[in-house]
């Protein structure tokens, strides 16, 4: 517990405020930013800036020429308050008087120091980009000795420090409670988006910046002795264009050809969207041989309370047609359905015109269930029948030794 002061009791609704060490570490290290306050000259500032806790320090990032910096180069330090809130919800009660929002918040007063030491300002650097995401020091370019001169460090001992919060529902007067009006909490959360690759990144999005996901949404890599799974990425759009920029490949696909490799990349960008929804997995196929990019290929409809899985989006450059790639592509993403995901069924999609896609989806052992009629827009705005085929799991065992036998032998592939 932190010593409460005369700054750190509050006057009203005490029942809100703890001193309590743990939350308002909690609270510190959730958040991203926080709001510096000094004065200057007896007027107040407020700066808002990047922090990280390290053990019962605040450190706070700056440039050499700010203010705060400037100021705390002096003997005594400069006297600071620092605040963190995060907001958790929104609270609307029948009476405006009422309406309010959940938080947590941490305000901390102290006298700050600048940093100069090199071993601690360095370790603090690292810590604040390990903060947005555990691994990212390793994978990025440390600090010159020019940047390390141009930033500056504040740290703050944590000793004055009181924490505030509301949680639960709405409070109401007694007269209130038979109006006609609704009356509840809306939730807030901070939740990232999907990466965004800057222009001329090949690299692949780093798996500290993919969300925690059950096993069923993670595309995991996967390697057969004719193809390589990999997660998809926009990085593999311009490969994936020149494999399959074929009118044949794309005639009864449910998107149109794409006209160059931005078509492609905005196909991807689909794909990867509709994987941080959690509505697809994507993986791009490579060619083991080679290491080329061939094609690419999904889960989607992923029902782990069912036991259940689609496979599909897939599409495979010609030359690939019919070889061993297709086969025992299906084979590991069977595979992993069935023995390590643990489904009970799996399911495919085709076009009532496409034959060709009917009979290699029936040459993996499937059982052909029937047509959905009208049931998915073609990209010329005609409407399609969808042929479904499935394969339950007593019906795996056979058809993984058929399939690998297949692959053994050299017979017709899918």
């Amino acid at each position: 517990m932190y010593t409460p002061t005369a700054r750190t009791t509050p006057t009203r609704l005490r029942e809100r405020t703890s001193h309590d060490r743990a939350a308002a570490h909690a609270v510190l290290d959730e958040a991203y930013h926080c709001t510096l306050g000094f004065t200057v000259d007896g007027e107040p500032r407020l700066l808002p800036t990047l922090h990280v806790r390290v053990g019962d320090t605040l450190y706070l990032h700056g440039s050499t020429g700010s203010r705060p910096l400037l100021a705390a180069r002096e003997p005594a330090g400069l006297p600071i308050c620092v605040s963190v809130t995060l907001l958790d919800g929104l609270v609307y009660a029948r009476s405006q008087f009422h309406h309010s929002a959940n938080y947590r918040s941490v305000v901390a007063h102290g006298v700050a120091r600048l940093v100069t030491d090199a071993a601690e300002k360095s370790a603090v650097l690292t810590a604040l980009v390990e903060k947005v995401g555990a691994g990212r020091s390793a994978e990025s370019r440390p600090p010159s000795r020019k940047e390390l001169a141009e930033t500056a460090v504040l740290a703050l001992p944590l000793r004055e420090v009181s924490v505030r919060a509301r949680t639960g529902g709405v409070s109401e007067e007694p007269a209130d409670l038979a109006l006609p009006y609704w009356a509840g909490v809306v939730p807030l959360r901070l939740a990232p988006g999907l990466p965004e690759s800057d222009a001329g990144v090949t690299a692949s999005v780093p798996t500290y910046l993919r969300p925690p996901r059950s096993p069923w949404l993670d595309p995991v890599p996967m390697r057969g002795a004719h193809v390589l799974l990999e997660p998809l990425d926009l990085a593999h759009a311009d490969e994936l264009f020149d494999a399959t920029d074929d009118p044949e490949v794309w005639r009864h696909l449910g998107s149109p050809r794409p006209a160059d490799a931005t078509g492609v990349r905005e196909l991807v960008a689909e794909a990867l969207a509709a994987h941080h929804r959690g509505g697809r997995v994507p993986w791009v196929q490579r060619c083991a041989v080679t290491g080329a990019v061939i094609g690419t290929t999904s889960y989607y409809e992923v029902d782990p309370d069912r036991g259940a899985v689609a496979i599909g989006y897939t599409f495979l450059g010609r030359p690939w047609w019919r070889s061993a790639v297709n086969t025992e592509a299906k084979l590991l993403l069977l595979t992993r359905a069935f023995e390590e995901l643990g489904a009970r069924r799996v399911v495919w999609h085709t076009d009532i015109r496409n034959e060709r896609s009917q009979r290699a989806i029936e040459r993996l052992g499937t059982t052909r269930e029937g047509v959905l009629r009208m049931h998915r827009q073609r990209p010329d705005g005609s409407w399609r029948d969808t042929v479904q085929y499935s394969m339950i799991v007593d019906e795996w065992p056979e058809a993984q030794r058929q399939l690998r036998e297949r692959l053994r032998s050299g017979a017709a592939m899918a």
